[in-house]
């Protein structure tokens, strides 16, 4: 079963008088690991290397060290440990004293694994997206059997005729979701599976 995060980890170790900072934090989005990376690099720093993973798709940077030398053993890290979901940055501070490629390997990846080893991990439960329109007075009602069914909001569009809204639930409880919209709204409410499902 895959984890992701509770929240932000961190993890700092000195090798060979370089200094590390490992960060590794949750993500929904390619868009929000760029965010956590582009707000946590330190620009004064000589790398910042990171990696990402969210379910498959997966992206990794050496920042100017060695190909495959940061970015791939960061990666590496966040797949051995059953990581989805999840961003990792390694920032360096170069201490005189060259690591060599399988030095840099060892130290970047070996930050990524124990600062993901000593994180508050979560499981990952598989969940459907569906989406579904209605009224404005039967919203504070939805958003309450949502929450009961350990459901997400995904997202909420405000039309002229009501609330166009994504959600996401496990496939588990999509048949009582299913009755109990039908019941606030007479049947009104018709549950549309996403088409990547």
């Amino acid at each position: 079963m895959p984890f992701s995060l509770v929240g932000l980890c961190e993890y700092r170790e000195e090798f060979r008088k370089s200094r590390f900072i490992t960060l590794a934090a949750p993500i929904a989005s390619a868009a929000d690991a760029q965010t956590f990376i582009e707000q946590h690099s330190d620009l004064n720093a000589t790398h910042n290397c990171w990696a990402w993973k969210l379910a498959d798709q997966y992206r990794s940077n050496d920042d100017g060290e060695p190909g495959g030398t940061a970015g791939r053993p960061i990666l590496a890290a966040i797949e051995a440990q059953d990581f989805d979901q999840v961003v990792v940055l390694v920032i360096r501070w170069y201490g005189g004293i060259q690591l060599g490629t399988g030095g840099l390997a060892r130290a970047y990846g070996g930050g990524a694994n124990k600062c993901l080893q000593q994180a508050e991990r979560v499981p990952l439960i598989h969940r459907v997206t569906l989406s579904f329109d209605c009224s404005f007075s039967e919203l504070a009602l939805v958003k309450l059997r949502l929450a009961e069914l350990n459901g997400l909001l995904v997202s909420e569009t405000f039309t002229a005729n009501g609330v166009e809204l994504q959600v996401s639930l496990g496939p588990e409880h999509f048949e009582v979701l299913h009755r109990q919209l039908a019941d606030i709204s007479r049947g009104r409410i018709v549950l549309h599976r996403s088409s990547d499902e």
